[in-house]
């Protein structure tokens, strides 16, 4: 699962027909990448500061590494269905536990922790995929998929995670299946898209962590989220479409398989990885991400 492969120059502009060289975020004669391959379905993409990125494989039960000195190795097995992952301000890797409902942390040592698994004494659906702000609250989506049989917080919210590690806030009350969620660098807003009715919405957070101002920024729900330095939004479907800071779409970069998420890593944060269903891709961009 180590083996490269350039599968295509497959990115243009929303539109206009020219190279995405020319819109000046995809670096001049980039392709997209086939890292590895062979996996069940992937997620969480999540990139550390050394160039490392860990990713889950949903299916088979396990978090992966990358890096380019080693390719993938397994990080961890039996991972309560992993899917999304962030690496925290601290190093340490954030975890959404599907199967166990929780919310957890593993240190650099490999020590695991559970930060959250309930809200008012009920657990959670499902933590599907989350953000650190830059206080180091972190946002996690919560959707329910499947039988509701043993659901036991009616409705599918995001909740905030203060910094202190103790306050729990659910921040959102009317989304039908929250799902990829990102925010802007410097925290002024959050994005979080609403999978259920194929609507991504834009908050403006407070101080506390709670959401105000919500507004439609686009059209289009999806799996996951990521933002460049300039404030553009990278949005999974079948492929992925770029969304500058209006909401206008400037570009997308086809993927041979349906992507399912991404995040900008490498060494110098201008690698766009992306997790699509068997397969780890990439492709070098012109612009850095968080």
């Amino acid at each position: 699962m180590t083996a490269r492969t350039l599968v295509g120059a497959l990115v243009v502009v929303a539109g206009t027909g020219v190279s995405a060289q020319e819109s000046d975020l995809i670096a001049p004669g980039a392709k997209v990448e086939r890292l590895a391959g062979g996996f069940g379905f992937l997620e969480g993409p999540a990139a550390d500061a050394d160039g490392a990125l860990y990713f889950s494989d949903v299916v088979n039960d396990r978090i992966h590494r990358w890096s380019p000195e080693t390719g993938v190795t397994t990080f961890r097995e039996r991972t309560g269905r992993a899917n999304g992952l962030r690496v925290d301000l601290d190093g340490t890797l954030l975890v959404c536990e599907m199967d166990t409902r929780q919310l957890t942390a593993i240190d650099q040592s490999g020590q695991r922790s559970v930060l959250a698994d309930e809200f008012e004494g009920q657990r959670f659906n499902s933590p599907n995929d989350l953000w650190v702000d830059p206080k180091g609250g972190i946002y996690f989506s919560d959707p329910h998929y499947g039988p509701t049989d043993a659901q036991e917080i009616k409705g599918n919210h995001v909740y905030y995670l203060a910094p202190d590690r103790e306050t729990l806030r659910q921040v959102t009350t009317d989304l039908v299946q929250p799902n990829g969620i990102i925010g802007t660098p410097d925290g002024s807003r959050v994005y979080i898209a609403d999978q259920g009715v194929g609507r991504l919405w834009a908050y403006r957070p407070s101080d506390d962590g709670s959401l105000n101002d919500k507004r439609l920024f686009v059209s289009q729900g999806s799996d996951g989220l990521t933002m460049d330095e300039r404030g553009n939004l990278y949005v999974t479907g079948q492929d992925i479409t770029i969304f500058d800071p209006s909401g206008e779409p400037i570009a997308s970069i086809g993927i041979p398989e349906p992507p399912a998420n991404l995040t900008f890593g490498g060494r110098d944060g201008t690698t766009l990885f992306i997790t699509a269903r068997t397969s780890l891709y990439r492709v070098d961009m012109r612009v850095t991400g968080q």
